[in-house]
């Protein structure tokens, strides 16, 4: 009887539970299907409107990069639910060029107070694709509240320049300095050992030393010297300059600011660098007046470059055949992409799909990296080669960096572009290994132990290194030196003993690699895929950027992210120079910890610091 009754209470109480649940999966779904709709519904707009006689606005916020990275929700959360703002230049260099020929649109507007810090060869690129604007007889107009040096670099391209009547224009040159840890690691009882080839091989200098040098110094000079000339003669060619008087202003800025009893809005403008200050509602003033007011007369006729961009990417027939351009990203890495590093593994089998896509003709490689592990760009740059050899030209494209093991994975394409102010080159090879055994031994713990040959346990950080575990690793990185030479030479059919003279880790702006043999061509992203369809036979042909890192899903969340969460204000570019010095050492921290060549060899430049 008992079990019966029992029996009974557990069918009724399973019964129950069964309904309880199949509720629960209703009531999840139902609210799962209404996020969706919510997230459909406002993310769904109509395709915008293009006005006739319309501005076209260019309003960059963060850096610009070649490919946005996605941002985990987990990392929204450190950020303070806020995702970092970045802008993809091609996307500018797209809307630019469209508007270029486009009779809708009667003048481009700047507006520069949310670009972040960007590498100048991205900012040179951009302003070539105004000046080509402006050479169709539209004109171009900007503005900032006030100028940092790189933001005002891209606003002195326009016909007329405006800064806020509280701002200032900052131009200081170009410096680099670098944190170096030689002192702090002597303290912790932390002995990193250093193997290279290549005197200018910079990167482990840091570990080991607690100044810059000889050979670094004089690089350094030598390189920024010619990045500054490249910028000085820009804004000198832009604004109508004495040079005398640009530099004046750089080198005796203080005596700029006496000269007008501190007021820095009438020191820029007594050198020539803008026109006139305006507050907000005077530009939107005149922007009406020189464009034409919109239709409720609240503010100048107007198309944002998003907008513009969608409008003018749905208007545009579609093509089967295909030029694919693909993003090298970050420092170089084995295995998988992350957000700021590119996986040798997963670039490798996107250039694999794109050779593999009849669609696909000729493939365009956009290198924005400093390099990173030897192995993965060896196995970078055969996947290039092997597409080569399918019949399907490669072409490389360097951006702001392409240096080092950048440089070594652009040596599989045929041919390669490189911006004046690229930074390319650092031919070398390097290892570092840390001993930890006096770090150890100040916190009162020992090592000991046996082996059976002299290489075993050889590599164990807590044992002082051994000299012939130390020769081991040498020999490996002159051996490494000798395959970037030889890799190199194949490339640019130059001798081993050619390439020596121009590599030994030095860094070159893009212009010195071109007379030196390193670069093809000085020319832009546009340049290089044009180059890829001629050597494709490729008259009318459509241009693919390839990605393998987001998903759909990732994409939406984008997207969503995006809609909902405001960006940064103008606060947001507002950094203190304490969180500057940390964000740097924590930057550099986490350099080591990403390496993870399965040598423990390295192709990498230190040239991001430029």
């Amino acid at each position: 009887m008992v079990k019966r009754i029992f029996g009974f209470l557990g069918a009724v109480l399973a019964g129950f539970w069964r309904t309880l649940d199949v509720l629960r999966r209703v009531v999840l779904n139902a609210v799962f299907l209404l996020l969706l709709a919510f997230v459909v519904v406002l993310l769904w707009r109509a395709l915008p409107a293009v006005p006739d006689g319309a501005a076209l606005v260019l309003r960059p916020a963060g850096p610009l990069v070649e490919q946005t990275t996605f941002e985990t929700p987990l990392g929204l959360l450190r950020n303070g639910g806020v995702a970092p703002s970045q802008t993809v230049l091609h996307d500018l260099l797209e809307a630019v060029g469209a508007a270029r020929d486009d009779r809708r649109i009667k003048a481009l507007v700047i507006e520069t107070d949310r670009l972040g810090p960007t590498g100048l060869s991205k900012l040179a690129e951009l302003r070539a694709a105004i000046v080509a604007f402006r050479q169709s007889g539209k004109p171009v107009f900007a503005r900032g509240e006030r100028f940092t040096q790189g933001q005002y670099y891209l606003a002195s391209v326009a016909d007329e320049v405006h800064v806020g009547p509280d701002g200032f224009v900052l131009l200081q040159g170009l410096a680099r300095y670098i944190s170096y840890f030689a002192g702090a690691l002597d303290k912790l009882g932390v002995r990193m050992h250093v193997f290279r080839v290549g005197e200018y091989k910079a990167f482990s200098e840091p570990f080991t030393r607690n100044d810059m040098s000889e050979a670094d110094r004089e690089a350094s000079r030598d390189l920024l010297e010619g990045l500054w000339t490249s910028v000085r003669e820009d804004l000198i060619a832009s604004r109508r300059l004495a040079p005398e008087k640009l530099d004046a202003y750089v080198s005796a800025y203080p005596a700029a600011l006496a000269a007008t009893g501190g007021d820095a809005v009438r020191a820029a403008r007594d050198a020539g660098l803008i026109d006139r200050a305006s507050t907000r509602d005077e530009w939107r003033d005149l922007l009406k007046a020189r464009v034409g007011a919109s239709e409720d007369g609240k503010d100048f006729r107007r198309v944002e470059a998003d907008d513009y961009l969608a409008v003018v990417r749905a208007a545009r027939p579609g093509r089967d055949e295909h030029v694919a351009v693909l993003v090298a990203q970050g420092a170089i890495i084995d295995g998988s992409d992350t957000q700021s590093a590119v996986g040798g593994d997963s670039l490798a089998h996107l250039i694999r799909t794109a050779r593999e896509d009849e669609r696909v003709k000729a493939l365009v490689l956009r290198v924005d990296s400093p390099g990173g592990s030897a192995w993965a760009s060896e196995v970078i740059r055969r996947e290039l080669e092997l597409t080569r050899e399918a019949g399907k030209p490669v072409v490389a494209s360097m951006s702001s960096v392409a240096a080092s093991g950048g440089y070594w994975i652009a040596t599989g394409a045929e041919e390669i572009f490189a911006s004046p102010a690229s930074l390319t080159g650092s031919i070398g090879i390097f290892a570092l290994f840390p001993e930890l055994a006096g770090a150890l031994d100040k916190l009162g713990v020992n090592t000991d132990g046996v082996a059976t040959g002299p290489l075993a346990g050889a590599f164990d950080p807590r044992r002082p290194l051994e000299p012939t575990a130390a020769k081991t690793i040498q020999l490996g990185i002159e051996h490494g030196y000798r395959r970037f030479l030889e890799t190199v030479a194949k490339a640019r059919d130059m001798s081993a003993a050619e390439v020596d003279t121009v590599a030994r880790g030095r860094v070159w702006t893009g212009e010195a690699a071109t007379k030196l043999g390193l670069v093809d061509q000085l020319g832009g992203l546009e340049a290089a895929v044009a180059a890829a369809a001629t050597r494709a036979g490729l008259k009318r042909y459509e241009t693919v950027w390839l990605r393998a890192d987001v998903g759909p899903g990732q994409r939406l969340l984008q997207r969503f992210v995006a809609a909902v969460v405001p960006a940064p204000g103008l606060s947001g570019l507002s950094t203190s120079p304490l969180a500057v010095v940390i964000d740097g050492l924590q930057q550099d921290a986490g350099e080591l910890l990403r390496w993870n060549d399965p040598r423990h060899l390295y192709t990498h430049c230190l040239c991001e610091a430029l």
